[in-house]
């Protein structure tokens, strides 16, 4: 343990690591294609080498210009460290502030092997969320935070920690920001160029704000969306056990999709092009049966649709070839999405149809034009076989991953008779927006520092008492999503969601979270918990977001393109308590297509924690009901005025309702 310790205080290493080979048994992200013209690549080594002394850069010179043109990034493998990366407990770190020691934990979580898409490239999911850009970031960093105070704020720009700078003891102890670009230049070239110039990067959204943990998210949230899209298609009693829920992608996230599936008890179909991603959720017991043939895909979905099934199958290759057989074969698939990376379409996002996963990875550096062609032809029979699926009667939904999208900008046949907005809803739009984010409902999760499955398990006891004393008097419209919750919780530990960090997950609102929260706090006080816990949310929630395909695709007041309430719910947070706060660029759906915010924040049991606990959790909810309600949505309309009669302290304004004849009238 003092090894580590000593690595982390050190930071740069005082001696030149000596190169190394790339290790096969990770997972590595794709090549990016060759962007930068050799001047951009002359700028690209001078910016890597400023973390180095200048003894060194001769040799690392041409090392980072290797790297640079083999993988189209300059990652620094050789500084990677040599110790383990987990989450390790609080109490291991080499900190004098608990919060800064919170932060390294997370940041490790975000990194360990088990739990991040590519760790080598400091990518944790999405294709190309990444938590630094480089080794010699995440070095310094470690370090910065081993050494600062409760006095002191470190700001780190896409990745790169500017340094300590006074601040306060209430005060964040990190700030962080990932790809805050120019408006002109956010285009997914732009992202391409300036990442390999190492001067930013696409954090997602809980990648490079160090609250990622595992797939776990997403499985709650795809559990969630998925019993919803069952409810809302299904006549009153039936059952989803044997119906399809058709979808694809087994990496990062999207693996979490045959989890969910069981848990909303129905047949999953998913389909992956790259074996060793589905084999690795197969051996995580996150998916039933792997499946290699077609013909026998076939006859097994059948037989699971014959005996009323719950159980999750993966299909080694293309999605595109499965809508079609499914058609052809007459299989009906009562609910479909997809789930691929498609905010990256051109670095390994989407695979196409009719190329193998080796063949296409090299189209990406060596062919891109051709490529990109590619997806767009895969992309445009992916959707012609979706329309016929759903003349049959399928439930089809874009899960926020820019399918519809880029599906659209293929030329694809997604658009609605207006030509303006899709055929297919968002299920932001349908499901998760007016059931859940207009009354406040959103990911609320946390972390037990202590790395102790009991302490886990006690939160989990908390969180469940809480729900259930909020059921017995909770108004008819939020009584579903508590009970989905409280089974969620209920079952969690049943169905073994945990990966790297002992962490969990619920959709709460701002009074539940409030509560949960305080009793944790009062848990950390009394000793029931051995350690403090780390509160914190995806980004993807009722304020932090602004997504005009996906979190605010339910604003029809024209605002969607607007991100004011993600920037007001960043800086809101920041001095109501926040540990540590983050705004980003991209998110799920793509560079320049959405600015979303986030938190992260330390319980450790005193006075101090539970009054930031109820200052930002409160803000945090209700800055975005309030926007939503200001946007007329009826759901968010009623939530804000429970929250007005119980809380005196805050006024909002109201929007005055038109009747819709006056303007009937005037536009005859």
């Amino acid at each position: 343990m003092q090894k580590f310790k000593n690595e982390i205080i050190q930071g740069i290493p005082n001696q030149l690591p000596a190169k190394v080979a790339l290790d096969p048994s990770v997972s590595h992200a794709p090549v990016r294609k060759q962007i930068l013209t050799k001047d951009e690549e002359r700028l690209a080594i001078a910016n890597a080498l400023r973390y180095f002394p200048a003894g060194w850069h001769e040799e690392l010179a041409a090392d980072f210009l290797e790297e640079l043109r083999r993988y189209g990034r300059i990652y620094m493998y050789r500084f990677r460290p040599t110790y383990a990366m987990y989450a390790r407990p609080i109490e291991e770190y080499p900190a004098q502030s608990r919060q800064a020691a919170a932060i390294m934990l997370m940041i490790q979580n975000n990194l360990d092997p088990a739990v991040a898409q590519h760790p080598h490239e400091l990518i944790t999911y999405g294709g190309n969320g990444a938590v630094f850009q480089n080794w010699a970031q995440y070095l310094l960093t470690m370090q910065y935070l081993a050494k600062m105070t409760e006095e002191q704020t470190l700001h780190m720009y896409s990745g790169h920690p500017m340094g300590l700078f006074p601040s306060s003891t209430s005060a964040p102890r990190v700030v962080v920001t990932n790809g805050m670009m120019i408006p002109n230049y956010s285009k997914p070239d732009d992202w391409e160029r300036f990442n390999a110039l190492g001067v930013t990067q696409y954090g997602q959204m809980t990648a490079g704000s160090y609250m990622y943990i595992g797939p776990q998210g997403i499985v709650h949230g795809t559990t969630i969306t998925v019993m919803n899209a069952f409810r809302k298609h299904l006549k009153k009693g039936d059952s989803s056990r044997g119906k399809i829920f058709l979808t694809s992608g087994l990496g990062g996230m999207s693996g979490a999709q045959p989890k969910a599936g069981n848990i909303a008890s129905c047949v999953t179909v998913c389909a992956e092009v790259n074996p060793a991603a589905a084999r690795k959720r197969h051996e995580q017991g996150w998916v039933d049966e792997l499946h290699e043939s077609m013909q026998g895909l076939i006859a097994r979905v059948k037989q699971a649709i014959q005996e009323e099934e719950v159980v999750s199958l993966a299909y080694i290759g293309n999605v595109v070839d499965v809508w079609e057989a499914f058609y052809e074969q007459e299989v009906f698939v009562t609910v479909g999405s997809d789930q691929t990376s498609l905010h990256n379409p051109w670095s390994g996002g989407y695979y196409p149809v009719g190329y193998s996963f080796e063949e296409a990875n090299r189209m990406i550096a060596e062919e891109p034009e051709e490529f990109k062609k590619a997806v767009q032809q895969s992309l445009v029979r992916q959707a012609n076989a979706i329309n016929k699926h759903a003349a049959r009667g399928t439930y089809f939904f874009d899960y926020g991953n820019a399918f519809l999208l880029e599906a659209s900008r293929a030329g694809a046949d997604v658009l609605a008779v207006d030509g303006i907005n899709f055929k297919y809803p968002s299920y932001v739009q349908d499901i998760l927006g007016p059931m859940c984010f207009d009354y406040g409902f959103g990911p609320f999760r946390w972390v037990c520092t202590s790395g102790k499955a009991e302490d886990l398990r006690t939160t989990d006891r908390i969180a469940l008492e809480v729900m259930k004393d909020l059921q017995k008097e909770a108004p008819e419209e939020i009584k579903q999503q508590l009970a989905d919750n409280i089974k969620w919780i209920a079952d969690a530990e049943e169905n073994r969601l945990v990966v790297g960090s002992q962490a969990r997950i619920l959709y709460a609102d701002a009074l539940g979270r409030t509560k949960i929260a305080k009793a944790f706090n009062d848990a950390v006080q009394t000793g029931q918990l051995s350690a403090p816990v780390v509160l914190g949310r995806d980004h993807h929630d009722v304020s932090g977001t602004d997504s005009p395909y996906r979190e605010t695709s339910n604003i029809y007041d024209g605002s969607k393109f607007t991100a004011d309430m993600a920037i007001h719910n960043v800086i809101g947070d920041s001095f109501r308590g926040a540990t540590w706060v983050s705004i980003h660029n991209g998110g799920g759906v793509g560079w320049g297509e959405v600015i979303n915010g986030g938190f992260g924040m330390l319980l450790d049991g005193s006075a101090a924690a539970e009054e930031k606990l109820r200052n930002m959790l409160f803000f945090d909810v209700n800055n975005g009901i309030a926007r939503r309600a200001w946007a007329r949505n009826k759901e968010a309309m009623q939530a804000i005025e429970t929250e007005l009669q119980r809380s005196p302290t805050l006024k909002v304004t109201k929007a005055e309702l038109v009747d819709t004849a006056v303007l009937d009238k005037l536009f005859e």
